[in-house]
């Protein structure tokens, strides 16, 4: 291959001359679409060699949960962590660098995927999918680091269980799909708040409709953080249900000014001698 052709490979502008993005023929967003694509997966192969040379730092990050917990069960209990199998260590090394260049690269990725859909939207829409792409980010970021938190108290009450006599063995890709999947609900468990706000701006759900169903909205967060927590211990529970509770009563707060905004706005286009 060419120069010239891995260089075409990767344009995602039109090939027809004069052609916009908002004004593209189905080949032309097939061929972008595949230049994003590619885009995106020499990105996360780079990442993920980058992150070979920082596997200590990153295991170490990823075990950080795990010997917080093994303190707090302090001697009562012995617990180890292991990798299974001749294989084993190459698929440590594999998917903990994986996971790690997927989310280093997420910012590049995410935003190949946003500019292939943005040339489809209105101006209005653009504007709010620039408000989440703001804010929806950093809340995520921050639901995460609640999560690692959090993980170590329910990590340390799961191999509180243990038995009198037997030692608790931790295989690291369990442990590793568990630490995952726990940071996963706490991310996106923090976003669903926002993504009332974003509903009640396309018009599907009003901040009086929030209102009327606070209790059953306040109460599903409890049963939500209770089921989504492995741990069975209340501090684990509360650390998510309790920034859940403070988000929706947030989002109600800002739902009804968008909807009193938009009261006003009605009322100036129908009689502009009412306005202000």
């Amino acid at each position: 291959m060419s120069i010239a052709t891995a260089v075409s490979v990767l344009r995602v502008s039109p090939s027809r001359p004069g052609a916009s993005a908002g004004h593209m023929t189905l080949a032309d967003h097939l061929r972008e679409l595949r230049a994003r694509l590619i885009r995106s997966a020499l990105v996360l192969v780079v990442a993920f060699f980058v992150s070979l040379l920082f596997f200590d730092p990153l295991l170490s990050l990823v075990l950080g949960p795990y010997n917080q917990a093994r303190d707090l069960v302090g001697a009562d209990t012995t617990t180890t962590a292991y990798v299974a199998g001749a294989t084993g260590p190459l698929m440590l090394h594999l998917k903990l660098c994986g996971v790690a260049a997927l989310m280093a690269a997420s910012p590049y990725w995410l935003w190949q995927a946003w500019a292939f859909v943005v040339p489809g939207l209105l101006e209005r829409e653009k504007r709010w999918s620039r408000v989440f792409a703001i804010v929806a980010g950093p809340l995520f970021i921050g639901g995460v680091a609640l999560g690692y938190y959090v993980l170590p108290k329910g990590l340390g009450v799961l191999i509180g269980f243990t038995p009198d006599g037997l030692d608790n063995l931790v295989e690291f890709g369990d442990y590793f799909s568990f630490f995952t999947r726990m940071l996963l609900v706490f991310g996106l468990a923090v976003e669903l708040p926002f993504f009332l706000v974003l509903l009640n701006l396309a018009g599907v759900v009003t901040g009086a409709q929030l209102g009327r169903h606070r209790s059953i909205i306040l109460m599903g967060t409890v049963v939500f953080a209770a089921i989504a927590t492995p741990s069975t211990d209340p501090f684990s529970m509360l650390m998510l249900a309790v920034p859940m509770m403070v988000l929706f009563v947030l989002a109600e707060v800002v739902t009804r000014l968008i909807d009193r905004r938009r009261r006003t706005r009605t009322l100036a286009q129908v009689d502009p001698w009412n306005e202000g």
